[in-house]
């Protein structure tokens, strides 16, 4: 049988060569997401910065450890603080006792003392003063204290989960192309199986003729996909750096697995991807060798039916447990991502469903018109076959981006309803509303914040950080806020008390919940009031005494009737910050896509693209190889070049229309439970598609459809 097989690959590499290019395309791709990820796992080993010369390093504590029920057992969970304790005056006073001290950069915190300081003491007599008191860093722990540290951890964070997200897409834009074209090619040799079943080949033979032409394929497509895996890698590398979406240093580390994993993946997705036309070959009848006629029957076998269907069913039942038990789930991008790939799955395969019933419905006037109804309805294969890829971008391009851009703008207008100011002062660090107590501003009601977080164990098993703000009047807060509250009075908030959302295990007015705030301290504060989930922006709210340490960092001011403007805004210039009117606020800090997200959904069609351009042009060369008998018949029976040319563009605009209407009601489907969701979390519905992206991917598909339908020879001279 590998004597066959390999005879078929010499004979019928034309069929393959569209096959072989997707996968190691597929498999390159795999590779060079790989090959990223393995070098986001660690951030390069830099030298100490702050502290290059001190000998010792004491930092105060920045973490917040909890146990937590795993089970049987505890476990011990571990946040980063939002406020990371200083180095005391009193031990800093005992530390100066062993030696000189290193205060590099200035580096101080609001709690009356420097972040870290080097010490130049043998670290047995820092241990000793220090105790428990904070942390103490040698060797090459003291980067801990370069700030470039953490923001190398979050800049790695973001590319994990952007390469992450592409790599998946790859896979299964890989394994469905490749699948669509293992079976439209089988479809195209069921003659060739008939003469080997009348040869006396039995259907186990072909079963395994098939699965080992796909072994080769994959095989050598992987050792290619590799190569270009390892070719393209340093290239992506600096798409992400000048992108903005990597840090400077993010260049590519030299990992063997990701390579392994990309090699595998090749022979398995191809032979996934036969392993169902091969077993439909395998039923292939003698007979098969003495048909003429290329009207496709039993397209629609009963598995594939009740899979479609299954499917569909489960697309469903996930978009209504997400709505019913966790709607804000489908507004994180991780979700709205890959939950479509079950709903185009789908409608894939159930597309033959819809060929015939669609040519009945679109009337096209002339005998072109009747022709190309009549071998659209006949060839359910070559159809459907066209119409999977177009199917996948559009589908990509609409859900994807339209539900990014939709949470975006979502974000962007409920931040817009829940401000009734008319000014917005910003900044590092700035004068708070009690520090302009004594130099009042005369016809405006402050209201000042600043950043910090809570921490609660809910359930005891798992330890929850949420985003909070501190602010310093509850009374100013609600005037110059209209946030969602569904349940007590913002104005109730004070010192011993906190305002939560709906997310929160607990979240009844007048209970009492045990928190940790964003310095770690535990303390147990009552509710007294709940605001609706939103887009995730309604976070917890305290008052300053719960954050000391937390700086102003935003000033919300609501002008009374008649107040002069330009006065109030040349006194709120004495805060230090930037003063600006809400939309200019609004418009700097509430973007539609970041470029890091931007960039990530670039990457993302841009695949999708790329391979459907593959496929199609794969399926259209194929098809367009076999047409000759076809396309004679045609012209013996009067018609002319261009009526031919008509007829083959016809059949191919029309699968790739039936692919875009597809993409569209996934895309419809996925928005409408996206905008389900935001109105169950009482969030601004503002359902975005975008018709630009859309329908320049529905009409690259149709040019590169009608070019590959067009190009073989059996078209061309028809």
């Amino acid at each position: 049988m590998l004597t066959v097989a390999l005879a078929a690959l010499r004979t019928r590499w034309t069929t393959l060569i569209g096959t072989f290019v997707a996968l190691a395309l597929g498999v390159g791709l795999i590779a060079t997401m790989g090959l990223g990820l393995a070098s986001t796992f660690d951030a390069p080993d830099r030298e100490p910065q702050r502290f290059a010369a001190s000998r010792v390093v004491v930092m105060g504590n920045d973490t917040l450890t909890v146990p937590v029920r795993r089970g049987v057992s505890t476990a011990q969970v571990t946040k980063r603080l939002a406020h990371p304790h200083p180095v005391d005056r009193e031990l800093l006073s005992d530390l100066r006792a062993l030696g000189p001290l290193t205060l590099a950069g200035r580096q101080t915190t609001r709690g009356g003392g420097p972040d870290a300081v080097g010490v130049d003491a043998p670290v047995t007599d820092v241990r000793r003063v220090v105790g428990d008191r904070a942390q103490i860093l040698t060797g090459d722990d003291r980067r801990r204290a370069d700030p470039a540290t953490e923001q190398d951890a979050e800049a790695l964070l973001t590319v994990n989960a952007l390469l992450g997200t592409a790599a998946g897409i790859t896979a299964f834009v890989s394994v469905f192309v490749v699948a669509s074209t293992f079976a439209f090619a089988v479809a195209l040799r069921r003659r060739e199986f008939g003469l080997l079943r009348t040869a006396g080949a039995t259907p186990g033979q072909l079963r395994r003729l098939l699965l080992t032409e796909a072994a080769v394929v994959g095989t050598l497509a992987s050792a290619a996909g590799c190569v270009l895996g390892r070719w393209g890698a340093p290239h992506l590398a600096r798409l992400l750096v000048d992108g903005g979406a990597a840090p400077s240093w993010f260049t590519i580390h030299p990992v063997a697995w990701p390579l392994h994993a990309a090699f595998w993946t090749g022979p398995a997705v191809a032979l996934a991807g036969v392993w169902a036309a091969s077993r439909r070959a395998g039923r292939t009848g003698p007979a098969e060798a003495l048909r003429e006629a290329d009207v496709d029957t039993g397209v629609l076998p009963p598995v594939r039916r009740l899979l479609g269907f299954a499917l569909l069913v489960g697309a469903a039942f996930l978009m209504t447990k997400s709505l019913v038990t966790d709607a804000s789930g489908l507004l994180k991008r991780k979700t709205y991502t890959t939950q479509p790939m079950v709903l185009i799955t789908a409608a894939a395969l159930l597309a033959p469903l819809l060929v015939r019933p669609s040519t009945r419905l679109l009337r096209l006037p002339g005998a072109v018109g009747m022709l190309v109804q009549a071998n659209t309805a006949a060839g359910l294969r070559r159809t459907a076959a066209v119409a999977a890829p177009v199917l996948i971008t559009v589908a990509l391009a609409g859900s994807v981006l339209g539900s990014a851009m939709t949470v975006s703008q979502a974000k962007a207008a409920e931040a817009r309803e829940h401000t009734r100011a008319d000014l917005v002062v910003t900044g590092e660090d700035l004068r708070g509303s009690k520090d302009l107590e004594a130099r009042p501003v005369p016809g405006a009601t402050l209201s000042a914040s600043a950043s910090t977080a809570v921490f609660v164990r809910e359930e005891g098993t798992a330890l929850i950080g949420s985003q909070a703000r501190a602010v310093d009047d509850a009374k100013a807060l609600a005037a110059v806020e209209r946030l969602p509250v569904v349940a007590g009075d913002l104005r109730d908030l004070d010192d011993r008390s906190i305002v939560v959302n709906e997310e929160w295990e607990r979240h009844t007015v007048g209970s009492t919940v045990r928190v940790w705030l964003g310095d770690g301290r535990p303390v147990s504060l009552r509710i007294a009031a709940v605001l609706a989930i939103g887009t995730g922006n309604n976070g917890a709210y305290v008052t300053a005494a719960n954050a000391p340490t937390a700086p102003v960092d935003r000033i919300d001011v609501r002008l009374a009737p008649g107040a002069d403007r330009v006065a109030v805004t040349a006194a709120l210039r004495d805060t230090g910050g930037t003063v600006r009117s809400t939309d200019q606020w609004l418009a700097a800090t509430h973007p539609r896509t970041s470029p890091q997200t931007r960039l990530g959904l670039i990457v993302v069609l841009g695949i999708a693209l790329v391979y459907t351009a593959l496929s199609l042009a794969n399926t259209l060369l194929m098809a367009g190889s076999v047409r000759s008998a076809e396309l004679n018949a045609l012209r013996l029976a009067g018609a002319t070049r261009p009526q031919v040319l008509g007829v083959v563009a016809g059949e191919t605009l029309f699968a790739v229309g039936l692919g875009t209407v597809l993409g569209l009601a996934v895309t419809a489907v996925n928005l409408a439970g996206l905008g389900a969701a935001l109105a169950t979390l009482s969030a601004p519905v503002t359902v975005a598609v975008q018709w630009p992206v859309v329908g320049g991917a529905a009409g690259s598909c149709a040019v590169v459809a009608v070019a590959a339908a067009m190009a073989p020879k059996a078209v061309r001279h028809g």
